[in-house]
């Protein structure tokens, strides 16, 4: 298995992962693999395409009200 050397990181980060390590009963190895693998898994957010889709549906709903939803729920839920 290929291993990784990660230089530099910032002695808080450290700190932060053997807590979270720790509180897991996880060595600071294995956490910090477990996260690099969970976001290895996860797909990269394409910004542009992001944005371009908040503003399309900005767009679309501009200019429309909509009934409080907090409202509506204790309604139901009253039934």
């Amino acid at each position: 298995m290929p291993d990784i050397l990660v230089r530099g990181l910032d002695a808080d980060v450290v700190k932060r992962l053997k807590k979270r390590a720790k509180e897991e009963g996880r060595s600071l190895q294995s956490e910090a693999r477990m996260i690099l693998e969970q976001e290895a898994d996860t797909p990269k957010v394409d910004r542009k395409k992001a944005r371009k889709l908040i503003e399309d549906i900005r767009r679309r709903f501009k200019g429309r009200n909509f009934p409080d939803s907090v409202k509506l729920i204790h309604e139901e839920r009253s039934r």
